[in-house]
């Protein structure tokens, strides 16, 4: 489905990300002057876009001056047209932007891509530096992957799969697993960034021992190497970016080196972790669980319904099977304050790349 949405004549309405539309004077850092804002400034196709985010981009627009077209189709060849001199479009992480796609568009005449996500995996940027595009990702509040990282921790700590899904027969016995309680571990957290700082943040409330590693330390934190990382935590967590140095960070060799009854949490990029030896140990019992939010091969499957389709994909049907390993469809991120800080990044960003753009 796709539609434009006129941009309307603006108002005093642009707001602070952490306050309401309805209590937020004209301060934000991106706003715009008020000559600025009273007519439409520049044209954004919105490539992927969820009637949620579509909501969001509607009410956003007019206060910034913003002619929006919304598909909640992928960027392809088939909608390439919808670009119609648009300089700038916001795509989503779900679907990957191949090299060729980028230098398609460039030739119909984009110049800068917005992806409404923290990572930029699924887009070729090495390709888009080359045609001339530029590539940036937004900004968001890191609590909501924040507190569903702890959630998974917790439940993951706790066997909380295998206690709920026996309640839901009517057995309440005790589990033959004793829970742990996270006083009593030591954390271990890769990649100390927004989410990864914030992370953090919520351990000191429980009491455990928090060891860190990350290539740029910044938080107040104990840094280690990440061997020494690995041998030392009873619970991995992941939130770097995926890259060709992290990817499978967790590989074969490293998840061996993790003390027995370890538990790996990821909400970070599936390919951060290497499915196949993590289902080894987890086979083995060498691992104690893990809980994943996102997964490798989840593009295609996660944010579909797949209740009457076959599932494909021999790993992630594997994996539900285990009773210590829980699995969300990357939705750690998916909050309203969360959702809207993204919409209203992405618009942001492109106001500045052209106003920029213009006085280059």
């Amino acid at each position: 489905m796709t539609y434009c949405e006129p941009a309307a004549m603006a108002v005093c309405g642009t707001r602070s990300l952490a306050t309401s539309p309805s209590s937020a004077p004209c301060d934000h850092p991106g706003a715009l002057g008020e000559a600025d804002r009273a007519v439409p400034i520049i044209g954004i196709t919105i490539y992927g876009c969820g009637q949620d985010e579509a909501v969001l981009f509607r009410d956003m627009a007019p206060h910034y001056g913003v002619l929006p077209i919304f598909t909640d189709a992928a960027v392809s060849d088939a909608n390439l047209e919808l670009v119609r001199g648009n300089r700038c479009i916001s795509v989503s992480h779900k679907t990957r932007i191949s090299g060729s796609m980028l230098r398609a568009l460039r030739q119909a005449g984009v110049r800068y891509v917005s992806t409404r996500s923290v990572g930029y995996n699924h887009i070729d940027v090495h390709c888009a530096e080359s045609v001339g595009i530029s590539v940036e990702n937004v900004t968001y509040s890191p609590d909501a992957v924040a507190d569903y990282t702890l959630m998974l921790m917790l439940m993951a700590v706790r066997n909380a799969k295998s206690i709920f899904s026996r309640a839901q027969v009517h057995d309440y016995r005790l589990n033959d697993v004793r829970g742990k309680e996270l006083r009593d571990m030591t954390i271990g957290v890769i990649g100390t960034g927004r989410i990864g700082a914030a992370v953090i943040d919520r351990l000191r409330g429980f009491g455990c021992r928090v060891l860190a590693h990350d290539r740029c330390p910044e938080t107040s934190v104990e840094y280690v190497t990440l061997d020494e990382l690995i041998l030392r935590s009873d619970l991995v967590t992941l939130h770097t970016p995926l890259d060709a140095d992290t990817h499978h960070l967790l590989n074969r060799q490293r998840i061996e080196q993790m003390r027995h009854g370890a538990f790996i949490i990821n909400t970070g990029r599936g390919s951060l972790l290497d499915t196949e030896a993590l289902l080894q140990a987890l086979g083995s019992g060498k691992l104690g669980g893990a809980a994943l939010d996102v997964l490798e091969g989840e593009e295609g499957v996660f944010y579909s319904d797949r209740r009457r389709r076959p599932m494909q994909g021999k790993q992630l049907s594997q994996l539900q099977e285990l009773p210590n390993v829980l699995i969300s469809p990357h939705t750690a991120y998916y909050t309203d304050h969360a959702l809207s800080d993204i919409v209203e990044n992405s618009i942001i960003n492109c106001l500045k790349f052209e106003r920029i753009d213009q006085h280059a």
